[in-house]
């Protein structure tokens, strides 16, 4: 699968935080829920975004993404000391310490300090970076945002009505709605800073590269060596191995390993029932054991921990 594709075939929200806020001035929200990406899209007046790598104003069609585990700050102007702290599971909580995520709602998905706001926000978070997928997630900064007209407008009105309606299955809806957001935002994102593309998509320019590339992702369980892959692309080894590193910045052998363990992080939450053994010979391991120590050692966790982790988010 060309990654492209698999970058935006990823979000998978399940359950995810949305919310629209309605806030007068002067607010600022300390938000510590260490969600893997926050998507705040502006629809009236005006806010800021604060965070350890940047800041940035928005308003009204502006979409902003942050993307996490670091807390961040929201207010309606620069320099705005939070009074509230959000917190994991939807707590909000006042700088005394009391709780304000009921005493501050109104009405179903409707949160602020004041019902007829003039500052409005529609906001969801993905909770865990499996929802959103690795690739979809290092393709994007810190922070950044999309100005008015590169989302449509149309997809935010449906998914903030969703947001504040009861109706049946409005849960799986509104993830759905989000996922075609963040797909939309990340898609504006590339084509709006090239520059800033990470290097598997602009690699693409250089035929042999490009070649090499679709053929570790469209067949990312055979057994590849570099001698293999260069007989492929009709080039030596030393050409495939000068050019790729040149254009991706990584050796080949090295790339498919972390595009393997990539794909296996998807698999391991996407389809729950599915083996050790099965994911391992999916993506190129001859073993279950072999797959495992990869995978620990590229991300820490072994993957029944990191499978099971998701699954409690």
């Amino acid at each position: 699968m060309d990654p492209l594709v698999h970058l935006l075939d990823g979000p998978r929200a399940r359950g995810a935080f949305t919310l629209r806020t309605v806030m007068t001035p002067p607010w600022g929200i300390d938000v510590r829920d260490g969600a893997a990406l926050t998507l705040v899209v502006v629809t009236s007046g005006r806010i800021w975004v604060g965070t350890p790598h940047g800041e940035a104003d928005a308003e009204p069609g502006d979409l902003v993404l942050v993307r996490g585990p670091d807390p961040y700050v929201i207010a309606d102007r620069r320099g705005r000391e939070p009074t509230i702290t959000a917190l994991p599971g939807g707590r909000c909580v006042s700088l005394d310490g009391e709780e304000v995520h009921v005493t501050m709602s109104h009405g179903i998905g409707t949160w602020g300090n004041d019902p007829e706001g003039t500052d409005t926000t529609v906001v969801g978070a993905y909770q865990d970076d499996s929802e959103v997928g690795r690739l979809a997630l290092s393709a994007l900064p810190p922070l950044a945002v999309l100005p008015e007209g590169r989302v449509d407008p149309a997809l935010v009105e449906l998914l903030s009505r969703e947001i504040t309606t009861d109706h049946v299955a409005s849960t799986s809806l509104s993830d759905r709605l989000l996922d075609c957001l963040l797909v939309m935002a990340v898609r504006a994102w590339l084509e709006d800073n090239p520059d800033s593309a990470p290097n598997w998509l602009t690699a693409r320019h250089d035929p042999v590269v490009a070649r090499a590339l679709e053929l570790l992702h469209e067949h990312v369980a055979r057994p590849w060596t570099l001698d293999a892959l260069a007989r492929e692309c009709a080039v030596s080894r030393a050409t495939l191995a000068a050019r790729f590193r040149a254009a991706v910045g990584v050796p080949p052998m090295t790339y498919l390993r972390t595009w393997r363990l990539t794909v296996a992080g998807d698999l391991l939450t996407a389809e729950p029932r599915l083996g050790l053994e099965a994911v391992a010979a999916r993506v190129g391991y001859g073993s279950a054991f072999a797959f495992s120590s990869a995978f620990r050692h590229h991300t820490g966790r072994s993957p029944s921990s990191y499978r099971d982790g998701v699954a409690r988010v």
